[in-house]
This record gives C-alpha cells, sequence and structure tokens, in this order.
C-alpha cells in the first residue's frame, strides 16, 4: 500500500506521520483540524498576495482569533460551513476537506 504521509518531528508530540500540503491546483480547501481539547478551522490553496487580507477579513467574519504562517490561514473554532460560504461568495472554488 502506497503511503504518500511522510515522517516529521512535532514538538507537541514527538514523531508522527503528516500529509503534505496540498497541490496549488486553483481550489481553496477548507477543513477543520484537533489541537489538544479544541479545534481549529484550516485554510489552504489561497494565493500568496491574498493571505493576509483575506485571513484578517475571515477573523473578523468568524469573531474569532486566528493567524495566518505557513501559506495557510487558521481560525480559531470550527468555522467551515461560514467560511466555504464566505469563499464562495467570492468566486473562489471551494472543497471542503477532510471529515
Amino acid at each position: 500500500m502506497d503511503d504518500d504521509r511522510r515522517l516529521v518531528y512535532s514538538t507537541d508530540g514527538g514523531w508522527a506521520k503528516r500529509t503534505p500540503l496540498p497541490p496549488n491546483d486553483g481550489v481553496v480547501r477548507v477543513s477543520r483540524e484537533r489541537r489538544r481539547a479544541s479545534s481549529i478551522t484550516v485554510v489552504t490553496g489561497v494565493p500568496t498576495a491574498q493571505l493576509e487580507s483575506l485571513g484578517k477579513e475571515l477573523k473578523r467574519l468568524c469573531g474569532a482569533g486566528g493567524t495566518v504562517k505557513d501559506g495557510r490561514i487558521e481560525i480559531q473554532g470550527d468555522q467551515r460551513d461560514r467560511i466555504a460560504a464566505h469563499l464562495e461568495g467570492l468566486g473562489m472554488r471551494v472543497k471542503r476537506a477532510g471529515g
């Protein structure tokens, strides 16, 4: 069985297998990740020129904190539905990734 994940070291829990970031194919992916006891919404695939401004806009839309780092927008809480609807309204191709 082919496994496209790679072994990386995390200060949170030591060595773990992680899936690399998706390709830059013009699709914005909105997913949820669990960190400790909370959830964050992760947005990937946004053009680099729009990352900072869109991150600020999404934080204001959701009324939550967040950050932009490593080419990803991270918003506190499970905000997938609200963010996906907003991005589709901006004319972006959006895909809900993960579960």
